[in-house]
C-alpha cells in the first residue's frame, strides 16, 4: 500500500522500490482496498530486500516494527532512514468480513496520510 501511495503522490519525480524481509505475494484484500481508493497495485510484486542491495537509496522507510528489527543492513551510505509502524490488517483474527475490510481501510488511510506528508515534506518540498 505504501508503494502505491508513494508512487501516486510522488509521480514521475520519485522512484519507489518496495521489499520485505519475506516474500508472500500480494494480499488480495490489500489490492482491493487500494483499488477502492483509486490506486491499482495489482501489478506490484513481492520482492525481498536483498534484491535491492546495490541501489543507492536517498530514503529507506520501514513500515512495521518487525521489519525495522529484522531488516538486513542496506548499504546506502547517504540514505536517511525512517520508521513508521502501521498495523497489519492481515494479522487480524476475525471471520467478520466487515471487520476485516474496515481494518484494511483504516490501515490504508493511515498509510495514505503518512505517504502524502512524507512526499510533500521530504521529496518534493
Amino acid at each position: 500500500m505504501a508503494h502505491g501511495f508513494m508512487r501516486f503522490f510522488g509521480g514521475q519525480n520519485v522512484a519507489v522500490y518496495s521489499a520485505g524481509i519475506e516474500t508472500h505475494g500480494l494480499n488480495p484484500r490489500a489490492v482491493s482496498t487500494m483499488d477502492a481508493a483509486g490506486i491499482d497495485i495489482s501489478d506490484h510484486t513481492s520482492n525481498h530486500v536483498d534484491e535491492y542491495a546495490a541501489i543507492a537509496f536517498d530514503h529507506i522507510i520501514t513500515v512495521c516494527d518487525h521489519a525495522q528489527e529484522n531488516c538486513p543492513y542496506i548499504p546506502s551510505e547517504n540514505a536517511q532512514r525512517w520508521h513508521k509502524n502501521f498495523s497489519d490488517p492481515s494479522k487480524l483474527i476475525s471471520e467478520d468480513e466487515n471487520e476485516i475490510s474496515a481494518a484494511f481501510a483504516a490501515t490504508r488511510d493511515e498509510i495514505k496520510a503518512y505517504c502524502k506528508n512524507f512526499v510533500k515534506t521530504y521529496l518534493l518540498g
